[in-house]
């Protein structure tokens, strides 16, 4: 499975396979090798963990179907905008679950079964799990992972930054959020990166309301970064999200999409930024996204509710 099968991956990037990708990972990794940060390899995954039987499940993990995403944005009823905000307010819970944590020696694999059992606790499903066969409950991405890092066996190293992707099934709907966080004292450029990758997802969020075109979004979200001295990684998306995972794409770059938002619509905003280059590459996984420079990206992620009267921000804290 390569980069284009992920769900809010968009457009080209380069893919490698076999001898010809490890090949140009160890070129990358001599080139640059030179950073205040480790840079992240694969390491060894545990088996997948398992899910109580009175836990309700997505259709995708009954049947392993992941359904074609839906070209539009549903509008959502009384009843589904509260099963959101339910999904919503228990994925922020679990969420900060993990960030009190998040500790150098620790792995990010500990990371994902904190939050497993957090969700067992609450009566949801990891939405990762097992989605596309991912493997584990969250998604981990250290320094130099944009994205889909899957927890893994590498301990947490003072100086990395890690973002933690989130997403529950609570009552029939998915509920998905991220955040970006130092582990340990961290290096000025590294915080700089994690404000701007913030100031960047809130522009965005500053921008939605009734009426307004979700080219807005991508505009806001460039702007800002470019402000800032950072790019945006223009592969990664957010999406419509409801009772299924992944919907529309919402592009989180300067564009020209012109459909309009409604009161009753949901989506994610989740730029990616990065402090170097803009291209990614899926690693031997085929999960793990990380940068072709090796350099460093964060990301922060809402669920969003339009409503009459603007934006709700169904996963702030």
């Amino acid at each position: 499975m390569s980069i284009y099968f992920v769900t809010h991956i968009r457009h080209s990037v380069t893919v490698f396979s076999g001898p010809a990708k490890r090949r140009f990972f160890s070129w990358l990794s001599n080139v640059f090798s030179r950073h205040s940060y480790s840079i992240v390899k694969l390491h060894n995954v545990s088996p997948v963990l398992p899910v109580l039987d009175r836990i309700s499940k997505p259709q995708y993990v009954i049947d392993g179907i992941v359904p074609p995403k839906l070209p539009w944005f549903d509008i959502k009823n009384e009843e589904e905008i509260t099963g959101m905000k339910d999904a919503c307010r228990l994925a922020r819970k679990i969420l900060n679950v993990a960030a009190n944590e998040i500790k150098v020696g620790m792995t990010t694999d500990e990371l994902d079964r904190i939050v497993h059992q957090a969700c067992m606790d609450n009566n949801a499903y990891p939405s990762p799990l097992l989605y596309r066969g991912f493997p584990k409950s969250i998604c981990t991405s250290v320094n130099n992972v944009a994205c889909h890092g899957i927890p893994d066996s590498r301990e947490l190293e003072s100086g990395d930054i890690i973002n933690v992707d989130v997403t529950v099934y609570y009552n029939g709907f998915h509920g998905d959020v991220n955040e970006t966080y130092p582990v340990g004292p961290v290096d000025e450029a590294g915080l700089r990166l994690i404000d701007a990758a913030k100031a960047s997802c809130d522009a965005g969020i500053a921008a939605c309301g009734p009426g307004e075109k979700f080219s807005s979004i991508g505009k806001a979200i460039e702007q800002k970064a470019s402000s800032l001295g950072f790019s945006v990684i223009p592969n990664i998306c957010g999406h419509g999200i409801g009772r299924y995972f992944h919907g529309a794409d919402i592009l989180h770059y300067d564009n020209t999409e012109d459909r309009m938002m409604q009161e009753g619509m949901t989506f994610t905003v989740e730029p990616v930024i990065s402090e170097g280059s803009t291209q990614v590459c899926v690693m031997n996984d085929n999960w793990t996204a990380g940068s072709l420079d090796n350099s460093r990206s964060a990301a922060f992620e809402h669920t969003l509710l339009i409503t009459s009267q603007g934006v709700d921000v169904l996963t702030r804290k």
